[in-house]
Order: structure tokens, then sequence, then C-alpha cells
């Protein structure tokens, strides 16, 4: 902005010196630096709405990460949200390490194409393995799902013994174990693949026999473990929560990592200023790289409401250069 006035007002005493009046030069000159003064603190103003109203961009490899635009659009209903499902290539939990991280920052690509101020990767596998990457080729404030909720997990715990399921690729990392032994190395972390729980949400199964069966083959392990905390390693396993705990037991704490990156959210907001400043509810676009009637009949069954449509992108746009 500096540079800009300085280079204005220059020009203009160039001009007013020619015409040999020096009063003029000052009258003038004082005037149009007010007036430009007041262009470019209205323009800056007018780009700081912008940016405060550009919308909060959430990607997964299915439905699962509808659970954490639920926890964001409850706790910032003045928010705006745009959803990619990446639904043609889920489950991203049995892809290899350079596979989701290649379909990982398509993924954000496609909501930095969107105009998204912030990106929120709701699937703990791309949480777990390409977080660093996305981090990197984006520079916008990128949220993940393994930080936040080894925080609430460690938080939440008694007795001190923690359990965390998953997809094959988060436990095969041991992303939560890791984060959580950082926060406090005493505490004992046992982690379970539990790769069937994705389709099942997918399909909408939420209370279906199999689920249970399926739940208490997972689950028995960790009961006899002792645990007092559970750690909902996907984003997927929420919608099936009312079955998780009646298997694994009442008294065990659920934690949802959707509710932990919601937390993440508010304060990336508040760091860098760009909360939503109006009294109206924010609008929420839903984008699936397929089935796309699909993913909207599983969606209103999950929120309980009507959603809007939901459009289907061709993997060709994911793959072009932004």
């Amino acid at each position: 902005m500096i540079q800009a006035l300085l280079q204005f007002s220059s020009s203009i005493a160039c001009n007013l010196h020619k015409s040999g009046s020096i009063l003029q030069h000052d009258f003038f000159l004082n005037l149009l630096l007010k007036q430009k003064c007041l262009d470019l603190i209205v323009m800056n103003k007018n780009m700081d709405i912008l940016n405060k109203e550009r919308p909060i961009g959430v990607f997964d490899s299915g439905i699962g990460g509808l659970t954490v635009v639920k926890k964001i659009s409850q706790s910032f209903p003045d928010e705006n949200i745009i959803y990619f499902g990446d639904t043609a290539r889920v489950p991203y939990g049995s892809k290899s390490n350079s596979t989701v991280i290649e379909y990982s920052i398509q993924d954000a690509r496609f909501l930095m194409n969107k105009g998204v101020k912030v990106i929120v990767a709701a699937c703990n596998t791309a949480s777990s393995i390409a977080l660093s990457a996305i981090k990197k080729e984006f520079n916008i404030p990128v949220i993940g799902m393994i930080e936040p909720g080894a925080k609430s997990a460690a938080e939440k715990t008694k007795s001190g013994k923690i359990g965390v399921i998953g997809t094959r690729a988060t436990i095969n990392n041991k992303a939560y174990s890791k984060e959580i032994k950082k926060i406090n190395p005493a505490l004992d972390v046992y982690e379970k693949a539990c790769p069937l729980f994705v389709p099942l949400a997918e399909e909408g199964w939420i209370k279906h026999n199999a689920v249970y069966q399926i739940a208490e083959e997972y689950l028995k392990e960790l009961r006899g473990k002792k645990i007092d905390t559970l750690v909902l390693g996907c984003t997927h396993y929420p919608i099936l929560s009312e079955v998780i705990q009646e298997v694994i037991g009442k008294d065990v704490v659920l934690i949802d990592s959707g509710v932990a990156s919601a937390e993440a959210v508010n304060k990336e907001l508040k760091v860098a200023g760009i909360f939503a400043e109006r009294n109206l509810p924010g609008f929420q676009e839903f984008y699936v790289s397929d089935i796309p009637i699909k993913f909207k009949e599983v969606a209103e069954l999950f929120f309980g409401r009507k959603i809007s449509e939901v459009k289907k992108i061709e993997l060709e746009e994911l793959t072009e250069s932004i």
C-alpha cells in the first residue's frame, strides 16, 4: 500500500511541478493523497471481508467426513462449508502410502480451486500419512484428525489404558499411539484395525445385525485390555457409534476425532482472524467422485434432514493442475 502511495504521489508531484504552481501542487497533492488512502482502506476492508466469507474445505475418502462437517456446522453455524468425498476411490485405508498422498493432495487441490480458507483432512488415513505433504503444497491452514483426537484421548482417560480403532493404514502407521505417547509416555495404547466398518458405514448399515457381529469380533480383544477410552480413529466410525458403544461397554468413553478437530478449526480461525462475520446460516456444498445418489441418501440419514444437491465430478478434474 505504501509503495503504491509513493508512486502515485511522485506522479502527481511531477505533473504539478511542470505547471509551475507550488500552491496548487500542495493543495491537490494532499487532496488526492487523502482520497487515495481512503480508497485503499476501503479496498483492504472489502478484501478482509471476502477472506472471512470464504468457505471451510473438508475432504474424506467417502462419506465419513460428514461426521466432521456436522460438528463444524454445529460449532460455527455462520461458516460456509464445501465438502468433497472421494467415493470413486474409497477406501484409502487399503492403499499404499504414496497413493494416499497423491489422492489427498488432489482432494486438497480441488478444495483450493473452490477458494477455501482452511482445509480439514477429515480422513484419519490421509491425516496419518499425507498431512505434512498437504501442508507443504498449500499456503493455508490444514487440520488433520490425529493430533486433536490423541490430545482428547490423553485428557479423558482415567485408567491410562486407551484403545484405538482405525483402518489398516492408520493402525499400521501407529499414528495415534505415537501421538498419544508424545503427549504422555506413561499411557498404554492398544490399537486394532477394523476395515469392514468403512463399507458398512458407506452402505448406511447403521444398526444392522452384521454390524453387531463384526463389532463383537473386532472389539473383544480391546474389551479384554480393560480400556476406559476408545478413539474412533476413522471418521466413518462415529456413524456406527451406537453399536460400537454397546459392544465395547457403556463405561468406555468414545473419542470422536470430528469433535476434537472442530476445536482445532476454532483455534485456526481465531489465530488467523478469519471467522465469518454475518448473522446468517452458512451454505454447504457437497461434491463426490462417484455415486451421488447413494451419498445423498446416507448423508440425509446421518444428518436427519434433507441436504442440497450432491454434485459428481470426474476424476480427470482431480488430476488437473491448479
